[in-house]
């Protein structure tokens, strides 16, 4: 992925929905996120580039909701049910993520295998 402040931000990204798994009155998802505008990019371990700010998956629940859709830690998430992730909050990313109403979550992640694999069957090296 590619990123320079104030251009737009090229990635590869893919599709994951995840159905919220219910424990109670509580929608489990499954996982657990890093970073953040407002948290130090030095401290995720998920970001090449010790600038990004992103929202980064950081844990997976075993055989939880996320990780039978797909997700993987180190994905970056870029939109979560059509909202921009890219210049957010931790803490509103949670609360985007973890809407009471809502029983669906559809993300747009992105994360290195893809970047490469698109970049390999265009012959970019």
């Amino acid at each position: 992925m590619s990123y320079v402040p104030g251009q737009p931000v090229t990635a590869v990204v893919q599709k994951i929905e995840i159905r919220k798994l219910r424990q109670g009155e509580r929608l489990i998802l499954g996982f657990s996120i890093g970073g953040g505008i407002d948290q130090d990019p030095l401290q995720n371990p998920h970001s090449e580039d010790k600038s990004d700010k992103g929202i980064y998956v950081t844990r997976i629940s075993p055989g939880g909701p996320a990780d039978v859709a797909g997700l993987m830690v180190g994905d970056k998430i870029m939109q979560v049910n059509g909202w921009d992730m890219t210049m957010i909050k931790h803490f509103h990313a949670l609360q985007k993520l973890t809407k009471p109403n809502e029983e669906v979550v559809r993300l747009l992640v992105t994360r290195k295998s893809l970047e490469t694999a698109v970049k390999g069957a265009m012959g970019l090296h």
